[in-house]
């Protein structure tokens, strides 16, 4: 082919290059506002209450014709009969004459009578609060005058407010996220006790105190456990972003807030030599991990194959490969987790996906989509942390255990904007920590703020927060 010499073609030429690389950048442009501006609850970290309205309906079921409710052979869940010990009353009803012969009938049972049915009714008493006032009377002496006074001891004067009404007004910020003003007319109308804000921030200040060394003990229990979960979420401190971070094992929850997001909060939060097997997203602080000690979530691996579909093009073609294999894995640990295969034959199926995975994610480095191209290569690198569940106990594929213990304070901060003050923060990772450790125990949180205030109006340590043996 004979070389153009033209000046007039040359610079055609060079025109038209110029120009298609123009185009090639704005049609790359354009796919990344597009998928910005189509992110939502399936395809991104945004929560399903932040969709768009363009976003994809929520999946419904499809109607299965039956009756609403419990269907037939299901498990009963009675209703608890509550034992003696707490009953206030019982109210017998004694038949006296007989239905059919209308005799007279003896007032004790018979050896042969059934035990009497029951139905029994919950009710509240009167719920103004017990109020106790100390009086230090003065007496005037009469052979000198002099006139004497009984100080009231200092411990009383303390306080006053109980300790087991401190700890409910700490419960219902903590686990029902009341305010400092919802607090009050609580106490107000429903205990019949007035009760100034002063006096609730002062009470929270308490119960911060009395949570500190639960706190530290959860920490340190999380950092030293062999696999945990973290995660964390945006927090507000006098207006400022900050972030409140959560990692878990099955049995604690450790909670901490933090100006940044990064790995020096992650250090904050497991110490700066992390030990054990991390769950979480890919979010950048997690990098510095090893990838053998980490799980990366399929949940949020899912979403990210949904975005490249909703990209289009090559991207789309990519996405729905793997969305593929997201349901495969999905499958096979739902079945395994059931009982329905053990872990030698959740390795055997996996395997074939785990190779697949890696074939696609080397393709689609060459993804004429420059951002899928660059996912796949971020992806490769994480390899070993996306199959850690395959093999190793106690691990899970998704991260949703932390998750689900962060949602509580996600809640709390969109009720109350975050905190104003440092000590606002430690009051709430601690009351946090107290809170869903004991909801993962199974323990009554109530009881365990009622012990703890009561254990630091007497000068002495919180009770543990680690599970008993």
């Amino acid at each position: 082919m004979a070389e153009v010499t033209c000046p007039g073609c040359l610079e055609r030429d060079q025109r038209i290059a110029q120009l298609e690389r123009r185009v090639a950048e704005l049609e790359a442009l354009v796919r990344d506002l597009m998928g910005r501006l189509g992110a939502n609850a399936t395809n991104s970290s945004l929560p399903p209450s932040a969709n768009p309205p363009a976003a994809p309906k929520p999946v419904t079921k499809r109607p299965t014709g039956k009756k609403p409710g419990a269907q037939p052979g299901h498990q009963a869940h009675l209703k608890r009969r509550l034992p003696p010990e707490r009953l206030h009353a019982v109210v017998s009803f004694v038949p006296t004459r007989c239905d059919r012969c209308h005799e007279p009938l003896p007032a004790d049972a018979g050896p042969d009578d059934p035990e009497p049915s029951w139905h029994q009714v919950a009710e509240l008493p009167e719920m103004a609060a017990q109020v106790t006032e100390y009086q230090g009377h003065y007496r005037s002496c009469v052979c000198c005058g002099t006139l004497n006074h009984a100080a009231l001891p200092a411990e009383l004067r303390t306080h006053s407010v109980g300790p087991r009404l401190a700890a409910t007004l700490a419960y219902l910020a903590g686990s029902h996220r009341l305010s400092k003003r919802g607090l009050e007319e609580l106490t107000r109308d429903v205990f019949a006790v007035p009760v100034a804000l002063g006096t609730i921030a002062q009470l929270e200040r308490q119960t911060s105190a009395a949570l500190a060394g639960a706190h530290a003990e959860a920490l340190q229990v999380v950092r030293g456990a062999g696999t945990k979960n973290v995660d964390e979420t945006g927090w507000k401190v006098a207006g400022k972003l900050c972030w409140l971070w959560v990692a878990a094992t099955g049995s604690v929850a450790a909670f901490l807030i933090h100006p940044r997001r990064g790995w020096q909060a992650l250090a904050a939060l497991l110490g700066e030599k992390i030990q054990g097997l991390v769950g979480s997203d890919r979010w950048s602080a997690y990098g510095r991990l090893s990838p053998f000690a980490r799980q990366v979530c399929w949940a949020h691996l899912k979403r990210d194959f949904q975005k490249l579909v909703d990209r289009g093009g090559p991207a789309a073609r990519l996405g729905q490969k793997l969305q593929g294999i997201a349901g495969q894995v999905f499958e096979q640990w739902h079945l395994f987790r059931g009982g329905g295969i053990d872990r030698g034959e959740l390795q055997r199926r996996l395997d074939g996906p785990a190779q697949e995975l890696e074939r696609l994610l080397r393709s689609g480095r060459r993804c004429a989509d420059a951002k899928a191209a660059t996912f796949c290569a971020n992806v490769l690198g994480l390899v070993p942390s996306v199959w850690r569940f395959v093999v190793s106990a106690g691990v899970e594929p998704t991260n949703n255990h932390a998750e689900r213990l962060l949602r509580r304070g996600v809640l709390w901060r969109k009720s109350s904007f975050g905190c104003h003050s440092a000590s606002g923060c430690r009051f709430v990772e601690r009351l946090l920590t107290a809170v869903q450790t004991c909801r993962l125990q199974g323990r009554s949180v109530l009881r365990y703020l009622h012990e703890a205030i009561s254990a630091h109006r007497k000068g002495l340590p919180a009770p543990s927060l680690l599970p008993t043996q």
